[in-house]
């Protein structure tokens, strides 16, 4: 991994290793993120949705997530491996298809986490190993970045060491996303909430998953509903109003009714939500007190179950967030 023994020998400060600074004729360039981005997550895996390769991805998307990198038995560590039922040739052709998705703008990052793998980050060695496997496997793909989707407890304070880690190591142009659940956002006490804001200075943004949720609280103190506008932005406000900058909070929902358990809203009831954060337009019984022009965008889980359902999904919200303001 590069900067690894940087890494270990600064105690995850100050890691002035630049992931393949040596090797800049072979990994392209990290891409720049546009100011409104539409995200979702890949499937290395098959779940009876759509086995797509990464260079089949709908062209509406901005920031595709990898899902997902996978522990191994050194706490912190992660890996990443190809699942053969994807039908790649190689691991090469993978990171040629990487390397194609960067050429057209849009940024590839490592997931980590989702709901079956347990990554634990709580000491200042698992964060270590964090940071060191994952420079390693951005150094390796090529990958833009990470994204956390940790849903089995997070240690803000260990987790913002290995991700400040991870950002001395790849410099400004890393892509950094969350995906955490409703329940992980509700107040800035939180671990998950606290990450964000200990690591504002280089996030990309936060994607909540408004969906597998029971009814929540909105920033106005009024509980809410899943699977309505309302739930989408009365809870999206509180990290608008919590510290976090516009440009960092994204509205995370299903594809399709298939690709959760519950919460699915149709694809126009994000754009309305999309339209009241950003316009003040297109509100339900929730209003915001101001605008947010500056809104992130949207994200689906997942690219999977859209292409399943004929790419619906990115077709209606993909265009709508490029008009965002």
């Amino acid at each position: 991994a590069a900067g690894a023994g940087v890494l270990l020998a600064a105690g995850l400060v100050g890691a002035a290793s630049a992931v393949g600074a040596g090797d800049s004729e072979e990994a392209p360039a990290p891409t720049a993120v546009p100011a409104h981005t539409l995200t979702g997550y890949w499937h290395n895996f098959d779940n009876g949705s759509t086995v797509l390769k990464l260079g089949e991805v709908s062209s509406q998307y901005d920031i595709i997530a990898v899902s997902f990198a996978s522990s191994t038995a050194t706490p912190g560590q992660i890996d990443f491996e190809l699942d053969p039922v994807l039908g790649y040739g190689s691991e090469q052709e993978f990171r040629d298809e990487i390397a194609a998705k960067q050429a057209e703008g849009v940024a590839v990052v490592l997931s980590v986490g989702g709901a079956e793998d347990h990554v634990t980050v709580n000491d200042e060695a698992s964060a270590n190993a964090f940071a060191e496997s994952a420079l390693g496997l951005i150094d390796e793909f090529g990958f833009d970045g990470i994204d956390i989707d940790l849903e089995h407890g997070i240690n803000a304070t260990y987790m913002s060491r290995a991700m400040e880690a991870v950002h001395a190591g790849v410099g400004d142009d890393l892509v950094y996303t969350m995906a955490p659940q409703t329940l992980d956002m509700q107040n800035t006490t939180s671990e998950y909430f606290q990450l964000a804001l200990n690591t504002k200075d280089f996030l990309t943004a936060v994607h909540t998953q408004y969906y597998n949720s029971g009814s929540m609280l909105g920033c106005d103190g009024q509980v809410y509903s899943a699977g309505t506008v309302d739930f989408l932005t009365a809870l999206a406000c509180i990290q608008l109003e919590g510290g976090l900058d516009a440009s960092q909070v994204g509205l995370g929902v299903p594809a399709t009714p298939n690709a959760a358990g519950s919460g699915y809203v149709d694809p126009q009831v994000v754009n309305d939500a999309l339209d009241c954060l950003a316009r003040g337009t297109n509100c339900g019984s929730f209003v915001p007190d101001q605008t947010y022009p500056g809104l992130r965008g949207a994200m689906t889980w997942s690219v999977n179950w859209d292409a399943h359902a004929g790419n619906a999904w990115s077709d209606t919200v993909g265009p709508h967030v490029d008009g965002l303001p």
